[in-house]
């Protein structure tokens, strides 16, 4: 279950689309960038099958007007209007446009795009990108303008010759984030990160590091909250009393909770078998699998699947 590369976005367009977008000069020491509009898009794939659910080998930043749905990790998300999605390189996702009225833009780029040297801002220290953040933003129409208004610097600036463009590109990314991020509500109080705090976002950063799963063959590493307390030299005990006052529950409902969420994307997004889940996610054996499906969902693995 291989993440779909660059290469296949880029297919989708037309041949005129991807000259104009595919530019010969695309950064490599830096990683890799580029923006596209909607429109575009939606022309170019007008007679085309629906987007495949699937996780992509990029990052992904998307300003988008019009009735669509958007399908992610096990969630589904209904657009009426405008809105920002940023869709993560770890979770499976598509993008299902109810007509054609769609308009907006969006930009791809890989991890090594936003790199932290230099003083440049790593993926993982992005809100939208962290464990549990919803990656979706409803956007009203002034803001949708001042949002657009980037995009639109972006694609002047992939088309130009300037030698620090991707310096300059990566810049507009980050005004957009932050600009967005300006628009969320502001936390009832801010204090300074304690020790409870820190415990906890190393445990939602190592459980979300497990996945995702890329073969049959591949294990989860860490499984019972024992394995994690090991891992953050904690005892299991204090690692369960901090989990509980910080998110309300135990180290072991988070862990089921997250590997619950696994085995809904690999029964909707692969051929593999049910045993080779359960293996994947190391249970027992299946009918421990199943049965702890059936607790999660109120559904066989076989009927989830359908």
């Amino acid at each position: 279950m291989s993440s779909r590369p660059l290469s296949e976005l880029y297919t989708k367009l037309s041949p005129e689309a991807a000259e104009a977008l595919l530019l010969p000069e695309r950064p490599r020491e830096v990683g890799h960038f580029n923006v596209f509009n909607v429109a575009d898009l939606m022309l170019a794939n007008r007679d085309r099958p629906p987007m495949t659910f699937d996780r992509r080998a990029f990052y992904k930043i998307s300003l988008i007007r019009g009735r669509s749905r958007i399908e992610f990790a096990d969630q589904v998300a209904e657009v009426t209007g405008g809105a920002l999605w940023f869709a993560s390189s770890r979770v499976p996702y598509r993008w299902l446009p109810h007509d054609q009225n769609q308009t907006g833009h969006f930009c791809i780029f890989t991890e090594e795009f936003l790199q932290p040297t230099k003083g440049r801002t790593a993926l993982e220290e992005l809100p939208f990108y962290q464990p549990g953040a919803y990656p979706i933003v409803r956007i009203a129409d002034p803001e949708f303008a001042a949002i657009e208004a980037i995009f639109q610097k972006m694609e002047q600036e992939i088309a130009s010759d300037f030698a620090y463009k991707y310096d300059l590109l990566r810049a507009y990314l980050l005004e957009m984030v932050y600009y967005v991020q300006k628009l969320q509500p502001a936390p009832a109080a801010a204090p300074t990160q304690n020790a409870s705090a820190r415990l906890t976002a190393q445990f939602a950063d190592l459980l979300e590091r497990q996945f995702p799963l890329e073969s049959p063959q591949q294990r989860l590493r860490l499984r019972t909250a024992t394995d994690y307390a090991a891992h953050l030299a904690v005892h299991v005990n204090h690692l369960n009393r901090v989990l509980k006052d910080t998110t309300g529950q135990t180290t072991t409902a988070l862990i089921s909770s997250r590997v619950g969420q696994e085995a809904k994307i690999l029964l909707k997004q692969t051929s593999w078998t049910v045993s080779e889940i359960a293996d994947s996610l190391s249970f027992a054996d299946v009918a421990h699998f199943c049965n702890f499906f059936k607790r999660q969902t109120g559904l066989t693995p076989g009927d989830f699947r359908g």
